[in-house]
C-alpha cells in the first residue's frame, strides 16, 4: 500500500483520531523541582553530574560531566571516539531543543569503499578498524554545551571525568566479557593494546583500569575547546593513527565537524505532549507513529495478548518506514509532516485487523517514491526545572576497535549504520536505501530516542541503549508512564520488538506469560523467546539500559529509575545546596 494511498484512508477516519495534549506553553509551571535527579548507567557518572551541580552548574554542566565520565568508564558503549544526541530543555525561556552531535562521513569513504569483490557488503571494513569509523561529534558537543548553555567553564565540567581517566576505575563485569567478545578486533591495533593490555593481560573485574592518554585529550578539550581536540596536536595525532592503519580521514573532515542545532518533533499521546529526536535518528518519527497509531485504543482496558499484538502491529509499520523515507534532513528530503501526521497514523490504524498479525510481505519490501550493550543513556533534571535527555554511543562493542596511539580515543565504527548496500541488513538487523547512502559529511540514520514527557501533573526523561530496538523501548517506557507507573517500574518492564524484517517478535525473559504467548501464536505472530532459535536469531533474556527521571509538577518530588538489568547503573534524588544555581 502507498504512501499516498495510506494518508487518503488515514483522511477517511479523521474522526477516530484522539484530540492532541495541550501545549506546554499552555501548563501551569507547577512546584519547583526539590533538589536534582540524574539517572545513567554507571555510579561513577552519575556522581561527577552531582559534583559539578554541587559546584554550582545547571543540568547542561552536570550533562557534560556525566557524558564525559561515561565516556572514560563505559568505552564499550561510548566515547569522545563516537556521537550522540542531546533533548535539552531550558527552563528560564521554556526553550527545547535538540543537538545532533551524530558521526560524519569522511570524504573518502563513499559505498564502494565497502564492497568486496563480487560486490557484497565487505563487513570488515564497516564494522571493524579505520574505514568503520565516521568523524566524531561528541567532543563537539560537550564544548557547544557548555559554551551556549552552561554556566561553568569546561575545565570545571569536565575535571571529574579527567580525574577517572588519570587515576583509573575498577573495572566490572560488562567491560570484561565485552572485551572478550571484541578482543581479537581491539588487539590488532597498537594504540588500543596500549590502553587495554597496558598490565600485559586484558582488563578483569577488580583492575583498575587507567587511561592517562584519555586524560590529557580531556584536559586539552578542556582547555582549548573545540580545536583542543579537532585541530593542533591531538587532531594529528588522531589523523596519524587512522592513515597508519590504511584509513584516510583528513584534517578538513576533523575540522570542518559541525553541531546542529535543531527543532524537536512534538506530537500528542492521550494527554501527554512528547518532545524527542528528529532526524537524522529515526526513533522520534516511529515513535510519533506508534503512540499516534496506538492513541486509537484504550491499551489499559485492553488484555494482555491484545494490547501486545496492537503494539507489535504498530512497530512494524512504523519500521518499514523507517527503511525507506529517513535519512539525514541535510542531504534528503525526509517527509516528517506525513509520517507524524495523526491522519497518517490513522490510516495505518486503518490497516490493523483486530485478532491477525498482518505478514510483512504484506506491505512492499521495494523502495517507494518520496544504538544490546552499546550506546549508553542518562537524564538529568536540575532544580531550576532544567533537563537533559541524551543517549551517546560508538555503535557496536567498543566501536571499531581502534585507539590512534597517544590519544586514548576510541573510534566509532558508525559507518555500519549507513545504508552501504541498498536492501542489505546492517548489525542490528535493519536496513536502508538511497535516503541512507553514504555522502561526505552525511550523518548516518540512527535509533537513539531521547525523550521528554509532558502532562499537567508530570514530566519526565527517559532514553535508552539498544540498536533498532531502542526505540521499541522507548515506546514501551512512555507506555508505561502513561499507564501511571512510576520511574523505577518503567525502568523494570519487559520488553519486546518487531522491526518488520525480519517477521518476527522477539521478547525478553518474563515478557509474555504462557498464555499470552500462546494467543499472539494464534494470531499469527512468529515469537521468538529466550532459547528458541527462528530465523537462526537468539532472543537475549535482557535488553537494554533505560535511564529515567520524573518530576511530580504538583508538589515538585522528583524520582528515578536506573534499569535493574545493569546492577552498575544508578539513578539518585539529592536535594544540593548548590543545585541548580
Amino acid at each position: 500500500m502507498t504512501l499516498c494511498v495510506r494518508l487518503l484512508l488515514a483522511l477517511l477516519l479523521l474522526p477516530a483520531v484522539p484530540a492532541l495534549a495541550d501545549s506546554a506553553g499552555q501548563r501551569p509551571a507547577g512546584a519547583p523541582p526539590q533538589g536534582a535527579a540524574i539517572a545513567s548507567a554507571h555510579a561513577l557518572a552519575t556522581d561527577a553530574g552531582f559534583e559539578v551541580l554541587e559546584q554550582g552548574g545547571n543540568a547542561f554542566d552536570a550533562a557534560v560531566a556525566v557524558s564525559a565520565a561515561l565516556s572514560v568508564v563505559e568505552p564499550i558503549s561510548s566515547g569522545l571516539g563516537g556521537g550522540g544526541f542531546f533533548l535539552l530543555h531550558r527552563a528560564s525561556d521554556g526553550r527545547d531543543v535538540f543537538l545532533d552531535a551524530r558521526e560524519t562521513a569522511p570524504a573518502a569513504a563513499t559505498a564502494d569503499r565497502y564492497r568486496d569483490a563480487d560486490g557484497k557488503l565487505d563487513r570488515e571494513h564497516s564494522q571493524n578498524g579505520p574505514w568503520s569509523a565516521a568523524i566524531p561529534g561528541l567532543p563537539a558537543a560537550l564544548v557547544h554545551l557548555a559554551g551556549e548553555y552552561g554556566q561553568l567553564p569546561l575545565s570545571v565540567s569536565l575535571a571529574p571525568a579527567i580525574r577517572l581517566a588519570r587515576d583509573g576505575f575498577p573495572v566490572y563485569e560488562r567491560l570484561e566479557r565485552g572485551y572478550a567478545a571484541r578482543r581479537e578486533v581491539m588487539e590488532r591495533y597498537p594504540g588500543t593494546r596500549a590502553v587495554f593490555l597496558a598490565g600485559g593481560q586484558p582488563p578483569r573485574v577488580g583492575q583498575t583500569l587507567r587511561q592517562p592518554d584519555l586524560a590529557r585529550t580531556l584536559e586539552a578539550l578542556a582547555a582549548r575547546g573545540f580545536d583542543g581536540f579537532y585541530r593542533g596536536q591531538v587532531a594529528k595525532d588522531l589523523l596519524a593513527g587512522v592513515r597508519a592503519q590504511g584509513g584516510q580521514w583528513t584534517a578538513a573532515d576533523l575540522a570542518g565537524y559541525a553541531v546542529k542545532e535543531r527543532e524537536p518533533l512534538r506530537f500528542g499521546y492521550r494527554g501527554w505532549e512528547i518532545v524527542t529526536a528528529p532526524p537524522p535518528s529515526s526513533g522520534g518519527v516511529a515513535l510519533a507513529q506508534m503512540l499516534q497509531v496506538l492513541a486509537g485504543w484504550d491499551l489499559s482496558r485492553q488484555a494482555p495478548a491484545q494490547r501486545a499484538h496492537l503494539t507489535v502491529e504498530a512497530m512494524r509499520r512504523a519500521f518499514r518506514d523507517r527503511t525507506f523515507y529517513l535519512g539525514d534532513p541535510d542531504f534528503v528530503h525526509v517527509p516528517v509532516d506525513v509520517l507524524t501526521s495523526p491522519y497518517y497514523a490513522a490510516g495505518l490504524r486503518a490497516t490493523i485487523h483486530p485478532d491477525k498479525a498482518t505478514p510483512s510481505d504484506v506491505f512492499s519490501g521495494r523502495p517507494t517514491p518520496l544504538e544490546d550493550e552499546e550506546t549508553t543513556h542518562f537524564s538529568i533534571i536540575d532544580a531550576q526545572g532544567n533537563r537533559v535527555g541524551a543517549t551517546q554511543t560508538v555503535n557496536l562493542l567498543f566501536g571499531s576497535g581502534l585507539v590512534p596511539p597517544r590519544t586514548g580515543v576510541l573510534l566509532n565504527n558508525e559507518m555500519d549504520d549507513f545504508a552501504l548496500l541498498p536492501g542489505q541488513a546492517n548489525a542490528f538487523g535493519v536496513m536502508g536505501f538511497e535516503a541512507n547512502a553514504p555522502e561526505p559529511g552525511k550523518r548516518p540514520l540512527s535509533s537513539m530516542t531521547p525523550t521528554f514527557m509532558l502532562s499537567p501533573d508530570k514530566v519526565a526523561v527517559l532514553g535508552t541503549p539498544g540498536g533498532s530496538r531502542i526505540i521499541t523501548m522507548v515506546l514501551l517506557g512512555v507506555l508505561g508512564y502513561a499507564d501511571g507507573l512510576g520511574a523505577q517500574q518503567v525502568a523494570a518492564l519487559p520488553r519486546y520488538h518487531h522491526q518488520w524484517l525480519p517477521d518476527v517478535v522477539l521478547a525478553e525473559s518474563g515478557a509474555f506469560d504462557a498464555e499470552t504467548a500462546a494467543r499472539l501464536r494464534g494470531m499469527g505472530h512468529v515469537l521468538q523467546l529466550p532459547g528458541d532459535t527462528v530465523s537462526g536469531r537468539g532472543s537475549s533474556h535482557s535488553w537494554g539500559n533505560l535511564q529515567t527521571v520524573a518530576l511530580d509538577r504538583r508538589t515538585g518530588e522528583l524520582s528515578s529509575g536506573s534499569d535493574p538489568r545493569n546492577p552498575g547503573g544508578k539513578g539518585e534524588v539529592r536535594a544540593l545546596e548548590a543545585a541548580g544555581k
